[in-house]
């Protein structure tokens, strides 16, 4: 079976793209947007920016290209929707045939009327979204995992985004990752205007930015937010994709509504998937339908003709209202479960569901949640807000529609608590849980910061975190060493602030020789004390005396003499051209714990 999978469109080349356009077929567009596009061209003006040019191999899936892959993510239909039964076939057979023969011969009238009211009410979208759709220019620089004190080579990408009330523009997460300077343009304007990135949400890959400048300002529109659409309804992606300089507009058709994969973030939420061409630099343009955005397009399905997934209104307005309460983004909440669906009978049976009970089996709680104190592992979630969940974990949504109950879970404010009725034990109880956005022992993502790390004696230790196994190419999941893969995906953190420290690798002096096959390898202890994280070994590292002694996984051992371990570092950190053996977050975080001890005594 052909591998599907979900990638963002955001990147690409223009001397790649040139040279494979007459291998790569893009679709004819349609007068509506023939006439857009002549009238973009009103304006002679062209960039030939040095974009991001890796989106030739058709092996990725994704084009952010941050130094991070995902593993393939196959789609399924949802297929919740009933049939009708055999009794019905023959009315419906006769109904529509009656109807057939009733419109056949104003046929042609209807689809000529359908076709201009479409025409009419799109070109007066698009003519509102010309003076709110912008172009965005971003200059990234991501940091390299493997050797966390550099940076990878500076890039060029470029992505769309659009104006919102309160002077804002609204785009995609993964347009700015990692930026370094950000520029926006107008449509029919030659002139490109500094932005800033006011807030960014990697989960639900969403950013807000703002332009100082008045001038820029002048004669634009600011796009309201609609409904989610029906299945079926129409919607034109507005946007500046490859392949050109100037706006595009396509059109498609709403196929499905469910919980998906955003490949940026890594996150489960709710996405609109729609049979418009999205294509990279289509990322951040709105998704109009009528005359209101009814979301944002961010990501495609890979080996797939015109599969695109746009980001809904509840998820835009969820990032927004947060930024907007708090300053901040805040995250999407999570009870903090592991679940497993209940639809084998005898299972049922066994946790003494009656006939009439449908919910979902509780496997593992992430012991920094709340629910960690209020529920228990073979708990039966029976209902979510008095929502009832069903026996594969879904709750009714719309009509004749449903989707996974995490939806409504994600949807709640942090700190926002919530009512989960619960089978125990053959009786049924009601808990309150107070909701809050949960972070992994290991991060799935580490954009627009630097990452962490400490070298003493050339070992060099830092946080286990996915984009530094993302570091062992594309198929990542089988290169990567398969235990700290494993733990990665699997493991939950035990208390706050919990890091899971590795030992990266050994850079070679004769201080260290005969340590440098212990690479890639947990740190558990240092002098008998267990590590809580990266800062919490340089303190360990920091009290030691005669001797430095390092417990790691597989019972192995490092021990090292103090004194000469310090006068090594400097050698090995000169030797490497390395400016610091501290991050510049450890420097900061020990600095002011180091001011605190000082204050006190």
């Amino acid at each position: 079976m052909l591998a599907t999978t979900l990638r963002t469109a955001r990147r690409f080349s223009y001397s790649s793209s040139c040279k494979s356009l007459k291998h790569r077929y893009f679709p004819l567009p349609s007068s509506l947007a023939a006439a857009i596009n002549i009238r973009a061209n009103a304006f002679p003006y062209f960039s030939r920016s040095a974009f991001h040019s890796s989106l030739n191999s058709p092996t990725l899936d994704h084009c952010c290209n941050n130094g991070e892959s995902h593993l393939n993510q196959e789609i399924l239909c949802n297929g919740n929707d009933p049939l009708p039964s055999s009794s019905h076939k023959p009315l419906l057979i006769t109904r529509t045939i009656s109807r057939k023969r009733s419109t056949l011969g104003l046929q042609p009238h209807l689809n000529s009327i359908k076709s201009k009211r479409f025409t009419t009410d799109t070109f007066s979208a698009i003519e509102l979204a010309l003076d709110s759709v912008v172009k965005v220019f971003t200059v990234s620089c991501s940091p390299n995992y493997i050797l966390p004190w550099q940076n990878k080579s500076q890039r060029e990408t470029m992505g769309s985004g659009f104006i919102i009330s309160g002077k804002k523009i609204l785009t995609n997460a993964h347009v700015i990752a990692d930026h370094t300077f950000v520029l926006v343009r107008k449509h029919g304007s030659p002139t490109k205007y500094r932005a800033e990135v006011q807030a960014v949400g990697h989960e639900c890959d969403l950013a807000i930015l703002v332009v100082d400048s008045e001038e820029f300002w002048k004669d634009t529109n600011c796009l309201e937010l609609g409904d989610i659409p029906i299945l079926q309804e129409t919607v034109a992606v507005v946007g500046y994709p490859q392949g050109g300089d100037n706006i595009s507009v396509t059109k498609g058709v709403v196929s499905r509504i469910e919980l998906t994969q955003y490949v940026h973030g890594a996150s489960q939420l709710m996405a609109i998937q729609i049979d418009a061409a999205i294509n990279p630099g289509n990322s951040g343009g709105p998704a109009i339908m009528g005359n209101k955005v009814a979301g944002v397009a961010f990501q495609n399905l890979s080996g797939a003709e015109n599969i695109g997934y746009i980001i809904p209104v509840p998820v835009i307005r969820h990032f927004i209202s947060g930024v907007e309460e708090s300053g901040k983004y805040v995250g999407f909440c999570s009870l903090g479960l592991a679940c497993q669906i209940t639809e084998n009978v005898q299972l049922r049976n066994h946790f003494k569901m009656g006939p009439e009970m449908t919910g979902v089996l509780v496997n593992k709680i992430n012991p920094l949640s709340d629910a960690y104190d209020i529920m228990k592992k073979d708990d039966i979630i029976l209902a979510f807000d008095g929502e009832p969940i069903a026996n594969d974990g879904t709750v009714s949504f719309r009509n004749r529609e449903r989707i996974t109950f995490d939806h409504l879970v994600s949807m709640k404010k942090p700190n926002e608590k919530s009512v989960v009725k619960v089978l125990r034990n053959g009786e049924v109880c009601e808990l309150r849980i107070t909701l809050r956005p949960l972070q992994p022992l290991v991060p799935v993502h580490q954009f627009d910061k630097l990452p962490s790390y400490y070298i003493f004696a050339g070992l060099v230790f830092i946080p286990l975190t996915q984009p530094y196994l993302h570091e062992y190419g594309e198929d990542w999941y089988n290169t990567s060493p398969r235990r700290l893969c494993e733990r990665a995906l699997r493991e939950l953190p035990k208390k706050p602030g919990e890091q899971f420290v590795i030992l990266s690798q050994v850079l070679m002096d004769d201080i260290n020789a005969g340590y440098e096959r212990l690479a890639e390898l947990q740190v558990k202890k240092v002098n008998g004390v267990e590590v809580d994280n990266l800062k919490h070994l340089c303190q360990l590292v920091d009290k030691s005396e005669d001797s430095v002694r390092f417990d790691l996984d597989d019972d192995r051992v490092i021990v090292l003499n103090f004194e000469m371990a310090k006068i090594a570092t400097s050698r090995i950190l000169k030797r490497h051209r390395i400016p610091s053996a501290l991050s510049h977050d450890l420097m900061e975080d020990l600095s002011f714990h180091n001011s605190q001890l000082a204050s006190s005594s």
